[in-house]
């Protein structure tokens, strides 16, 4: 077995206590080719020249913030807390173990606004962290689609240390397929995949159907015991709704008037 680079394994170390248990890393050249030009690392750090991946695969980030926020009484009033949560975990304890091995690093989150950023499902593609899916989400071999990527750190050295999920393309052999029936709406479909019009019409219009979860990748086959609990389920769909209706209301009806 290749041995683990000593920055990626002082990242895990770091991040793992926290939930942020998935880390890989890709070359910025790599990345950079697969991306459109808004997108590639080289133009918010010209001297990068790896980007170490940090994600979260199942459940323990959330657990970690309810940690974190009895601790620190009015943390669930802020308006993003597992952002801020996310934020103060990897600039107090990753970047601290990223600079340790003397690496000049830049960090960048995929909830930033208004600032240059990374294609963070490209991303995970290209440093093996994830593959992609019918359901528009990333899957991991172990954690299926209960992963999310948290942040990103380029850094001034060349690392490749690629995840386990190099090529991996679960839905081209999967056979059950129990997410396209799992869809009150149809909006999930093989080989189209996510109709994005389509479930955003249904959650703009009949919120509480899918309000508390998306049907269809609670039924993934994948890692179906790393699932989220329901209030971290919930927590993400009332955000992820809070984005939808705007561009609903710019792409959606307006092209239907």
């Amino acid at each position: 077995m290749k041995p683990v680079h000593p920055t990626i394994e002082k990242i895990r170390r770091a991040g793992a206590p926290y939930g942020l248990n998935l880390v890989a890393a890709v070359t910025v050249e790599r990345y950079d080719s697969a991306v459109s030009d808004a997108y590639r690392a080289c133009v918010i750090a010209p001297d990068a020249r790896t980007i170490i991946v940090v994600a979260n695969g199942g459940g323990d980030l959330w657990a970690a913030l309810k940690r974190h926020a009895r601790a620190h009484p009015g943390w669930w009033q802020r308006t993003n807390p597992l952002d801020d949560f996310t934020r103060e975990i990897v600039e107090d304890e990753i970047v601290r173990a990223a600079q340790s091995a003397g690496a000049a690093i830049r960090v960048v989150y995929p909830f930033m606004h208004g600032e240059a950023t990374l294609n963070f499902i490209e991303l995970g593609k290209a440093a093996g962290l994830a593959g992609p899916s019918l359901l528009g989400v990333a899957v991991h071999p172990v954690y299926g689609p209960w992963i999310a990527f948290r942040a990103a750190i380029l850094i001034d050295r060349k690392i490749d240390a690629p995840g386990p999920a190099a090529g991996f393309d679960p839905c081209l052999s999967c056979t059950a397929r129990s997410c396209i029936a799992a869809c009150p709406v149809g909006a999930v479909a093989y080989p189209a995949g996510w109709d994005v019009p389509k479930c955003l019409t249904h959650r703009v219009e009949d919120e509480p159907d899918c309000a508390p979860r998306c049907h269809a990748r609670v039924r993934c086959v994948l890692g179906p015991e790393h699932r989220y609990a329901d209030d971290e389920l919930a927590y993400h769909q009332l955000r992820a709704f809070g984005a939808m209706r705007p561009w609903y209301e710019r792409h959606v009806k307006r092209g239907v008037g």
